[in-house]
């Protein structure tokens, strides 16, 4: 019995565009929603720019990156790690501008972009069929994921924001919390081997206020909490490192690519 072929979906690339979540991706995820919250706050109070400034202007340069990022036809760290590091900044800097700008509730901000990141899931599912990032390989699945990471670092933000601050828990405790909640999800995942794809999610959702958490610890006075570090000192640190690491990724991916090469023609 013969089937006729499905109608091919148009591609972008010929491969994923997203890394694998290994260690490197984890510690850079979390270093880079640290310098969301660290360089939001850099940007807008210490060197004066203000919030819709600010905002602005990541936005652009996140739309930059974007474009070059869909240009690509294959991951490259430099230009992937970039756009994550903008977009958890325009991230921080959306729902700081609903809860200062225009005193938008953090519950209600929570809940906007917990049902938003919700649908946007719903919709990229019944259009895709799956929502690993193992299969980041066309136009229109790389555009569910970017709305889908957009969502993401908004919602962790706001429900961060949420915990920590409206609730007095602080910022450590709040770290702890967190951090434990990533180690349940992980431990479902390494122990149980259940739902992958969304222990990936949960997991990736909740590094958002971790990072966040983690970040304002660092840079916020001793009076407010934190342990006086500073948002200058916090950020080029973690630039620092994130630069370290995507540069050891690159080094390794040019140092493999001669061997990928060789095996596809044999």
């Amino acid at each position: 019995m013969s089937h006729s072929p499905a109608a091919p979906v148009p591609t972008r690339s010929r491969s994923n565009k997203v890394p694998d979540p290994t260690a490197s991706f984890w510690i850079i995820k979390v270093l880079a929603t640290t310098v969301g919250e660290t360089a939001a706050d850099l940007l807008s109070d210490t060197v004066g720019l203000g919030l819709p400034l600010t905002t602005l202007i990541m936005a652009v340069a996140l739309a930059v990156f974007l474009v070059l990022q869909f240009r690509s036809r294959s991951y490259r760290p430099p230009v992937y790690w970039i756009t994550v590091v903008l977009i958890s900044i325009v991230g921080t800097c959306v729902t700081d501008n609903l809860t200062d700008g225009l005193g938008v509730p953090l519950a209600v901000s929570t809940t906007v972009f917990g049902v938003a990141l919700l649908a946007v899931f719903a919709i990229w599912y019944r259009t895709e069929g799956t929502l690993s990032i193992h299969s980041i390989d066309t136009l229109r699945r790389e555009a569910f994921y970017w709305l889908a990471i957009l969502f993401t670092f908004a919602l962790g933000t706001a429900a961060g924001d949420l915990i920590a601050e409206q609730t007095g828990l602080g910022y450590f405790p709040s770290l702890l919390l967190f951090a434990g909640a990533i180690a349940v999800t992980a431990a479902v995942w390494f122990i149980g081997r259940r739902g992958p794809v969304l222990c990936f999610w949960i997991a990736y959702i909740l590094t958002r206020p971790l990072g966040a958490s983690t970040g304002d610890l660092l840079s916020a006075s001793t009076k407010d909490g934190g342990l006086g570090v500073g948002t200058i000192t916090t950020s080029i640190v973690f630039f620092v490192i994130i630069a370290a690491i995507i540069s050891y990724l690159v080094i390794r991916i040019r140092r493999d690519e001669p061997a990928q090469r060789s095996r596809l023609t044999v």
